[in-house]
């Protein structure tokens, strides 16, 4: 070993980092991970650097196979380090000192003084991070050196430490460490150590085999003392085919044998075979000629055909298969009388324990299955946990619901792994946002619940916030990302700071051990989840905390896959909702209400609006953009900008349709920009549209459709009828023109736009649709609110699949009372008359304030029709919300604004008229054209 000029710990800025650390001051980027993480765990646990108080246990051991499997790696591994100065430590599972091999006198004395010595706790929660209590802590190889100590009498050191596990069961048997001065350490030494334990962990393995061949070998002794003689297996039937047993039953036979090997307490099994056939399973209990126990399982087939073969290595089948345990006595079964009667399979050193078989022939009972009962429980376990793996898998994140997905990991993981289990999440993951660095301080909210009892469990209940203490499971579990097992709780004083008295009660009630795993994804902690066990005995072991992380793993991704597409599915409401009206108009032709409701899936592009015209006029739009998500949202914006803006230049309907049709193919082709064709949503799949015109003088209401469900009409009897509109293509297919329908609405009718997503959906023809909300509208007397609130209970379904937007409008008719229309000749002499007329009118409403102006505006105006048009003339007051004047003539022509030099002798006159008033223009109509002003009222 050759030390190193620099000290592993001087390099960098790990000199004052501990320091640094216990400050509060972030050190990830001078300190190794495994090591930092080992820090936070102590913190966690309130470990003060300067004083260690390290428990001591006389008389410790390890099992004696561990130590008969141990022995020679361990002098071997001591003959290489003879030269070298380093102490050979061997603890238990659970961190202990067993034995101390090896190292020089100076160096045995300063760790006595430390208390790294036989019988001592040297494990991380009370000794702080060491090779030996940081290997058990992360499961896993670790080298800690000098400075990386977190106890500062450890520091003047270097260690490797590694964990021994059983090969079979899967727990850590021991820790093996290695300890020098720091001065002389290398991370060679973690390579060192590393190596003995796998080669300990091999010489196990090779333990239980050979103790499997001599329970196989005193088996074929049996056999051969009460006269049998082995016969070779026949090999030729054991396929599908023939009188065979197929795949299936043998898989079958294998697991109840492992089964029953398993169940010290059972003898009989019957198993119920293809072809009628019914196997009887017979246990025996089997003593090796050196001490070993072990059991064998005979199989007897009944009914159904010869069968010529048994024994073939299968793989159990996914799904488990229930016990059929017999109290039938053996001799009923047709089993041997004598309990070594059955003949082994072949000859013990020919072929592994594991995949002992024979044939059976129907005439007597054969071998099946021999081993010890532990490794059959194992055997059973681990099937049993693939099984559950399996059903979780196909459980959790059935939904993209975050509270739904923590409530299927509850629900999942009761009662089969655990009798109480808490799912705690931040708020910011509720809400879909990326969630901050989660610590051990932040405060968690309790999503999700199950236990097998219903009785209190006095633990926080669904909705409580939590805020764990830094000493509890769930804090350290936070801060170091790591999961944390506390078998026996009544010892885990950490948990038991976070609330004395009500976890007092926790374990009244029988509470009594506990796994926390944190919800991690993407690099990203999600939350915690906590499993409880009290109705069963058994604590939580290794191999539990394994199945807890690996479905916690799975259902972490579910929860970020949920919260990813809450976060997408809030940002495209919000937008959705931006884009749609945020109030109601100021208008008086009709009463409104409307709703917007998104779908389950995800925001679309439905959308409507209701927007002022000129003469006192409304325009209803309902329509809908195919598809969901941010791209439907953002067209249906665009589409919606463009309808307002065409109807400010008062288009009619089949026209304004036209101009959006165009305006939706050159979206779709790019407007003139090239289009990267690769991406999904870079055009309009399609879009429907719905526009209607209502004027409140005339009760006259015009509409257009393209591609849209029809209107309904509710008539103030409550007689319902859809107006019947050619149906028109989809905007942006283009070619072919649009038709308008004129209707004559009686007062107080009620005018019903909305989606398609309302009369249709997958489970429901939109012919049924339409034929329901017939029968919803028809009533008399109702208030569009109402209206809208029956729609929506009888049609909406419970998780819709399509975004829904309804629009209903009461019609209202401006009275004779507020209307005033003059036919005037084109003669200029006419001209005062109107002057007169239009103050008269204003003098009968009420509104003298507005005499002058008008009068102005009413004599500029036709003035201007009687010189530049042609045709009748006809003058117009509304009295509305505003004071509309209109002047309508024959002529195409439209009149245009400019500013006159000083020069002209005219064109003043529009000017003024733009001046004088709040807004004008021109609506054309299909004699000819009106001139439009709106002046507010006083």
């Amino acid at each position: 070993m050759i030390s190193l000029s620099v000290a592993w710990d001087d390099i960098g800025g790990l000199v004052d980092a501990h320091e640094r650390f216990l400050a509060g001051a972030r050190v990830e980027a001078d300190v190794r991970g495994p090591v930092l993480e080992s820090w936070k765990r102590c913190r966690s646990v309130g470990l003060q650097p300067h004083q260690l108080l390290l428990p001591y246990e006389a008389g410790l051991s390890l099992d004696e196979l561990f130590l008969r499997a141990a022995e020679p790696v361990l002098a071997e591994l001591l003959d290489s380090l003879a030269e070298m100065g380093t102490v050979l430590a061997v603890c238990d599972g659970r961190g202990r000192v067993i034995q101390r091999l090896g190292g020089a006198k100076a160096l045995r004395e300063r760790l006595d003084a430390v208390h790294f010595a036989p019988g001592f706790d040297a494990s991380e929660g009370v000794a702080g991070t060491n090779g030996v209590g940081t290997a058990l802590a992360q499961r896993g190889p670790v080298y800690v050196v000098g400075r990386e100590h977190f106890a500062d009498c450890l520091q003047p050191f270097a260690c490797a430490g590694s964990p021994v596990r059983n090969p079979l069961s899967g727990r850590v048997e021991a820790v093996l460490d290695l300890t020098c001065l720091r001065d002389d350490g290398d991370p060679a030494m973690l390579r060192l150590v590393r190596a003995a334990a796998q080669d300990i962990e091999a010489r196990l393995l090779e333990q239980a085999t050979e103790r499997e061949r001599a329970l196989l070998a005193a088996y074929h002794r049996a056999d051969l003392a009460t006269g049998g003689a082995p016969r070779p297996p026949d090999h030729g039937s054991q396929g599908q085919g023939g009188d065979g047993l197929g795949r299936i039953d043998l898989a079958v036979l294998r697991e109840k044998a492992e089964e029953l090997i398993a169940s010290p307490n059972r003898t009989l099994d019957e198993v119920l075979l293809s072809g009628g056939r019914v196997a009887t399973l017979l246990r025996r209990q089997i003593f090796g000629a050196a001490g070993e126990t072990g059991a064998a399982v005979e199989a007897r087939i009944l009914g159904g055909p010869r069968v010529t073969g048994l024994g073939l290595p299968v793989t159990p089948p996914a799904d488990a298969h229930t016990d059929g345990s017999s109290k039938a006595s053996a001799a009923a079964a047709g089993a041997p009388a004598h309990p070594a009667r059955a003949r082994a399979a072949v000859p013990p050193a020919s072929r592994p324990v594991e995949t002992v078989g024979d044939i059976l022939d129907g005439a007597g009972s054969r071998l099946l299955l021999l081993g010890e009962p532990g490794v059959g429980r194992l055997a059973v376990l681990a099937r049993r946990r693939l099984e559950f793996l399996h059903e979780a898998g196909s459980r959790i994140g059935t939904t993209l619901d975050v509270t739904r997905t923590a409530e299927e990991l509850a629900e999942v993981m009761v009662p089969r792994f655990a009798d109480f289990v808490a799912v705690d999440l931040p708020d910011a993951v509720l809400r879909g946002e990326e969630p901050e660095e989660l610590g051990g301080l932040d405060a968690l909210r309790r999503v999700a619940i199950r236990a097998v009892r219903r009785q209190p469990h006095h633990l926080y209940d669904v909705g409580d916030t939590v805020a764990y203490v830094p000493s509890t499971p769930q804090a350290r579990c936070l801060e170091t990302r790591q999961s944390v097992m506390e078998p026996v709780l009544a010892e885990a004083g950490g948990w038991f700071a976070q609330d004395p008295q009500r976890l007092e009660r926790v374990l009244a009630v029988g509470v009594h051990s506990l796994i926390t795993v944190p919800l991690r994804a993407r690099g990203t902690t999600l939350g915690v989840v906590s499993f409880y066990r009290s109705v069963r005995p058994a604590p939580f072991e290794d191999d539990d905390l394994s199945l807890a992380q690996e479905l916690v793993g799975r259902a972490a991704v579910c929860i970020d896959n949920a919260r990813r597409y809450t976060r997408e599915h809030n940002t495209a409401l919000a937008l959705q909702r931006s884009l749609l009206p945020k109030g109601r108009p100021e208008q008086s032709a009709v009463e409104v209400a409307c709703r917007y409701l998104p779908a389950q899936a995800g925001v679309g592009g439905d959308w409507f609006d209701v927007i002022p015209l000129s003469g006192a006029r409304v325009a209803l739009v309902v329509g809908d953009v195919v598809g969901h998500g941010l791209h439907a949202a953002a067209t249906m914006g665009r589409l919606r900008t463009a309808v307002q803006n065409f109807c400010s230049l008062d288009l009619s309907p089949d026209d304004l349709l036209t101009h959006l049709d165009d305006l939706v193919g050159r979206l779709d082709r790019g407007e003139g920009w090239a289009v990267d064709s690769t991406q999904a949503d870079s055009g309009i799949v399609g879009a429907t549209c719905l526009y209607a015109v209502y004027d409140p003088v005339s009760r006259r209401c015009t509409l257009t459709c393209a591609g849209h469900p029809l209107p309904a009409v509710v008539a103030p009897d409550g007689t319902v009828e859809f107006i019947d509109l050619p149906s028109g293509q989809l905007l942006g297919l283009g070619g072919m023109p649009f038709e308008s329908v004129e209707v004559e609405l009686a007062e107080g009718s009620q005018l019903v736009l909305y989606t398609d997503g309302l009369v249709e959906d997958r489970h429901r023809d939109i012919d049924s649709g339409l034929d329901r909300l017939r029968t919803v509208l028809a009533a008399a007397g109702r208030a569009p609110e109402d209206t809208c609130e029956a729609v929506l209970d009888a049609l909406l379904p419970v998780r819709p699949g399509d975004d829904v937007a309804l629009l209903v409008a009461r019609t209202h008719v401006l009275g004779p009372d507020r209307i005033a229309e003059w036919e005037l000749p084109s003669d200029p002499a006419v001209v005062s008359r109107a002057r007169s007329a239009v103050t008269a009118q204003l003098a009968a409403w009420g509104l003298d304030e507005l005499a002058f102006t008008t009068e102005l505006v009413a004599s500029e105006l036709v003035t201007n029709a009687i010189r530049h048009a042609t045709g009748p003339v006809q003058l117009r007051l509304l009295r509305d919300r505003a004071l509309i004047c209109e002047v309508s003539d024959g002529s195409s022509t439209s009149p245009r604004l400019r500013r006159a030099r000083s020069e002209d002798e005219g064109g003043r006159g529009l000017f003024l008229v733009a001046r004088l008033t709040e807004r004008w223009g021109t609506r054309y109509t299909p004699s000819g054209k009106v001139i439009w002003t709106e002046q507010p009222l006083p």
